[in-house]
């Protein structure tokens, strides 16, 4: 039996390994360690587990922070036909929350069942097959993407309302938000979750403080009107006259399916189970059961208070549609705020610092929310990585074990979106929510498969019993999103939804692509009886531009080898050059033959890989070993100067069949130059060393251990 002998490199945090002479750590590895931290062990997971007061900020601030902008979504709408519409307001929000309960308890049967983290991918693949858990995760993706868009370009508009000077910067501005975030995350999980508990739970204290102050005030009669009840509302044209019932139930839709947008990020909690402490799936419902009840209470609140005090409310683009009691246009530079800060703003006329830390703390809960996605795209893109479904690098774990790949990649779609629609949240939010209630319908249809199908053999009574009541959840909570998602489909297709499926189709193709590259690789690596077999023949090259020391070094190396033919093999561009090394060829009385390749059109690597697929050709069970001599230079700027020629070489024998290709490297002095610059800057003691152990302290003095 062969025997399997292992050999441990312990790596230490700044990334060199003990007995190695010199701690080479790059200006590169400097600048990350600075930005991100030191590197963690993976034996180190587990002490970046959330327990719930961290992880409630960490998965829920993107449904929390819908509160900042669905209610302004539901009076948008319902504007379209003139303020008296605004009476339907507190059904709507009553709807929403409805539906906001149902998924919630929905997804609670889902982290108990499902504590993996696979989340609504994850049910989906496992009950309805890999086609359902591809659509899902390309629902999943899109969703993702769209929720720091979002997110950020709404946060970006609070800023400008705070601070003038960003305003008409909103783009660069949210762009610098999401490389901040993202440079945050990549830190770990748990670090960007002390980052973000602060300004999170202020946001709900903020708002819970204005709500319960405004209702003080409605219940006394002292409730003042905020900014905008003054003016006048005047309809779209087509709507001045009295609505027709199917053309009132028509805009209650849009208007329903706009605040539908409170719903997303609801989801992210059990594709994150495997991020909370223990007992993992207990605490994930614990905050799911929280995020919904905060959530639903938040965005009631403030659609009952902006109803109660008058609000009027358009779209940004539609100024021109509110008037002064008059009936006279609003001046060119009016400028419309938004709901929570209309609130925040006549509750508190006597308290600025109130006003100001509600606006304050609903712009960044917007910035925080893009957190949400942050956290969940990466894991979900780790689970198809696994899957085969996206590349292979996104399941891997950065230095601080976050899935780097993943959160770099988000990052720089959501700065796409921006940039492309301008920041402006009105022109993003109609991609929203399609998405993510296309994942929540197949997630539930998936559940009740999944307890049906428990149900045919489970024997005892009380767990049958639990399991009806799960599937009976999970059954309401799949009427509620497939009404919802038929809504959406219907109101929000032409506004823009018809890009979201655009891109969820896009993401879909490219998945299963994907999957079946990686199938056909993993077909073509599979071993078979042939590949123990050796090569009958060993043809060994060794190319020469000149007779010189990584000449020399090559040649001893190829001899080294042992191949059973071995021969020199230089391109003629030049005949003057070539007599002159045939010449030294002789005179050194190299005992290597040396073949010249004659090239009239003056190429070199042409030549060389015509030669090579000639010899495989002779003999296909053998094989070319081709041996090139490179520099090793100590300068960026000298490797510009030289293995040029080489590189281009390898590139074109990588593809041919049956070629070998081994670099000989030889060190140039700058080389040595930099190397000894290096240990001379790495061999100073830095900051923890001797915490770390690897410097001793004596009493006269302090050595570095190498």
């Amino acid at each position: 039996m062969a025997r399997i002998k292992w050999t441990v490199f312990a790596e230490s945090p700044i990334g060199h390994r003990p007995g190695v002479p010199s701690r080479l750590v790059g200006l590169a590895d400097a600048s990350k360690r600075i930005l991100l931290g030191r590197k963690l062990r993976s034996s180190q997971l587990g002490e970046t587990l959330l327990p719930k007061r961290i992880a409630l900020p960490v998965f829920a601030s993107d449904a929390l922070s819908s509160v900042a902008y669905a209610p302004d979504e539901v009076f948008i709408m319902l504007s379209i036909a003139g303020a008296t519409s605004y009476a339907f307001s507190p059904w709507i929000g009553i709807a929403v929350a409805m539906v906001m309960a149902a998924v919630i308890a929905s997804y609670r049967q889902t982290v108990h069942a499902y504590p993996s983290g696979g989340g609504d991918y994850e049910v989906a693949s496992v009950n309805l097959g890999p086609t359902a858990g591809t659509t899902v995760a390309s629902a999943l993706l899109v969703d993702y993407v769209l929720t720091v868009a979002v997110s950020i370009s709404s946060g970006s508009q609070y800023a400008a309302a705070a601070i003038p000077f960003l305003s008409g910067h909103e783009v660069l501005f949210a762009s610098a938000l999401v490389v901040l975030l993202m440079a945050i995350n990549l830190r770990g999980i748990r670090e960007s979750g002390s980052y973000f508990a602060v300004p999170t739970y202020a946001f709900m204290v903020a708002i819970f403080v204005m709500a319960v102050y405004g209702g003080y005030r409605f219940v006394t009669g002292t409730l003042p009107e905020v900014e905008s009840a003054h003016l006048e509302v005047v309809p779209r044209p087509g709507f001045e006259e009295p609505l027709t019932q199917f053309a009132m139930i028509f805009l209650l839709a849009r208007a329903f399916s706009s605040g539908c947008a409170a719903l997303t990020g609801v989801e992210a909690i059990s594709n994150g189970v495997p991020a909370f402490r223990r007992p993992k799936s207990t605490n994930a419902a614990s905050t799911l059961l929280m995020l919904g009840g905060i959530a639903i209470t938040m965005m009631l609140s403030v659609i009952l208070l902006a109803r109660e005090m008058g609000l009027r409310y358009v779209d940004p683009h539609e100024l021109d549609r509110l008037r002064t009691p008059s009936g006279d246009a609003l001046p060119g530079d009016y400028d419309q705020h938004t709901v929570i800060a209309q609130i925040a703003r006549a509750l508190f006329a006597d308290f600025p610092p109130g006003f100001y830390l509600v606006v304050t703390m609903t712009g960044i809960i917007l910035v925080l929310a893009a957190n949400t996605a942050f956290n969940g795209f990466p894991v979900l893109g780790s689970i198809l990585a696994k899957d085969g479904f996206a590349p292979r690098s996104f399941g891997s774990r950065g230095d601080r074990l976050a899935y780097s790949n993943g959160i770099v990649f988000l990052a720089v779609m959501a700065i796409v979106l921006i940039v492309a629609f301008d920041a402006e949240t009105t022109r993003l939010i109609q991609l929203y929510i399609v998405g993510v209630f296309v994942s929540f319908n197949l997630s539930q249809l998936g559940m009740i498969r999944h307890w049906t199908r428990h149900l045919l053999t489970e024997k005892d009574p009380a767990v049958r019993r639990k399991m009806q009541r799960s599937r009976v959840i999970n059954t309401i909570g799949l009427a509620f999103t497939a009404v919802v998602l038929v809504i959406v489909l219907v109101t929000k297709f032409t506004e823009g939804a018809w890009i979201t499926i655009l891109a969820m189709l896009g993401f879909f193709f490219l998945m299963r692509a994907i999957r079946r590259h990686y199938d056909r690789v993993s077909d073509e690596l599979e071993i078979e009886e042939g590949d123990k077999v050796l090569p009958t023949r060993v043809h060994a090259i060794v190319l020469v531009s000149k007779l010189h020391k990584p000449t020399l070094r090559a040649l001893a190396y190829a001899k080294a080898s042992r191949p059973n033919v071995l021969e020199a093999v230089c391109v003629s561009t030049e005949t003057g050059e070539t007599d002159k090394l045939l010449a030294q060829w002789d005179k050194r009385n190299i005992d290597v033959p040396l073949k010249v390749l004659h090239s009239p059109y003056r190429e070199l690597v042409r030549p060389i890989v015509d030669y090579a697929v000639e010899i495989r050709r002779a003999n296909p069970r053998g094989v070319v070993a081709v041996y090139i001599p490179e520099y090793v230079v100590g300068h960026w700027w000298e490797q510009l100067l030289h293995n040029q020629t080489a590189l281009r070489l390898k590139g074109r024998l990588l593809f041919t069949p049956g070629v070998m290709v081994t670099s000989v490297p030889f060190q140039l002095a700058s080389s040595a130059v930099a190397l000894e610059r290096r240990k001379r800057g790495q061999s100073r003691v830095q900051a923890g060393d001797l915490r770390r152990g690897r410097v001793q302290e004596r009493d006269d003095d302090r050595q570095v251990h190498r």
